[in-house]
């Protein structure tokens, strides 16, 4: 579907809501819901219900990624982020939103609603200068938390074994991609598909962006992990670490502040890696945050607060060389950085 007459509109893709929410239980046949569309991503359809006995976020994966490239990913992906928000809840209940009901059928679920003024998204406070190094340390306590309870475990190796929708949704879209941009660095770029398919160590959320993190009253919550995937946990701390360094580009006056942070959560992360050699994931992560950079500017996905050529062009003076000669140590990376 590349045209927009092909597009549902919202009252067609609303009606088709109402079958699911009837088969989980949650709309009684003589209720008449209300619709919110909430904003935020681009990979699905995400709309506050309300109904007479009850408010919830009802989440429907959509086939075709709203970004400027053709990007296409499987709908099933809804069934992975239950399958994650399942495993998630059993190890850190509050970080996660409850899950109220699934449609495996129609790749629909509901989950608790967690209104903006208890539950402010990460990404917002950063922008607006409200930047707490005690949240970095909570969400890298939620990874590293994850990771060890899913380290080793052969079952969930064998249920998130998801090597083909992660070269779909992240790996191809981010590596591949900027690899038809950068001959040059095309051969490290597909080493770190490579790689990254081969370290086969945890459960992997595959999203962990500022957006995707709510600041909640008992720390903080996860959301949208639709790339759940069993392999390597590097790409978990190279994504979250590679957003606080673009952020310092889009807000510099609080450029020390997310350095910072930066700190604060590498460094809570490594220290409570017990599951593989820490040295090995720090330096896996580093040559997957420089590809993350490169990616960011240069992939399917841009983001979408980088708009000037001149920070572009910055971010790929910065990347190729760490691209190319891979550093070991985070901190190399963080002090070479220099917005």
């Amino acid at each position: 579907m590349n045209s927009s007459t092909d597009q549902p509109s919202a009252s067609q893709e609303f009606t088709a809501l109402l079958l699911p929410l009837q088969r989980m239980g949650l709309l009684l046949p003589r209720e008449a819901p209300t619709f919110t569309p909430l904003t935020g991503g681009v990979s699905s359809l995400i709309v506050r219900v309300d109904t007479p006995r009850q408010s919830f976020c009802l989440k429907r994966a959509l086939p075709q990624l709203k970004v400027a490239a053709l990007w296409e990913a499987p709908v099933k992906r809804n069934r992975d982020e239950v399958a994650w928000l399942r495993f998630a809840a059993q190890h850190l209940p509050h970080a996660v939103p409850a899950l109220l009901g699934e449609d495996p059928e129609d790749c629909v679920f509901a989950m608790a609603f967690l209104p903006s003024e208890q539950y402010p998204v990460w990404k917002t406070q950063l922008q607006a200068g409200v930047v707490n190094t005690q949240t970095a340390q909570r969400v890298a306590q939620c990874l590293a938390t994850w990771h060890a309870a899913s380290a080793g475990q052969a079952v969930l190796a064998q249920a998130f074994d998801h090597d083909q929708d992660f070269l779909a949704i992240r790996l191809d879209p981010y590596f591949n991609a900027t690899a038809l941009r950068h001959p040059a660095c095309a051969e490290a770029l597909h080493g770190l598909v490579k790689q990254t398919l081969t370290h086969k160590h945890a459960l992997v959320h595959g999203d962990v962006s500022p957006k995707n993190i709510l600041v909640g009253p008992q720390g903080p919550v996860f959301l949208d992990a639709e790339c759940a995937w069993y392999g390597d946990p590097a790409f978990d701390l190279a994504f979250v670490l590679n957003h606080l360094l673009l952020k310092c580009l889009w807000k510099p006056a609080h450029h020390a502040t997310y350095l910072d942070c930066f700190d604060a959560l590498a460094n809570s992360y490594l220290s409570a890696v017990n599951w593989e050699d820490r040295k090995a994931l720090e330096a896996r992560t580093c040559a997957l945050l420089a590809g993350l950079l490169l990616a960011r500017v240069d992939g399917k996905s841009p983001v979408e607060y980088i708009t000037a050529e001149h920070q572009r062009e910055q971010v790929r003076r910065f990347a190729k060389p760490f691209l190319l000669q891979p550093a070991t140590l985070l901190q190399t990376l963080r002090q070479h950085w220099t917005p």
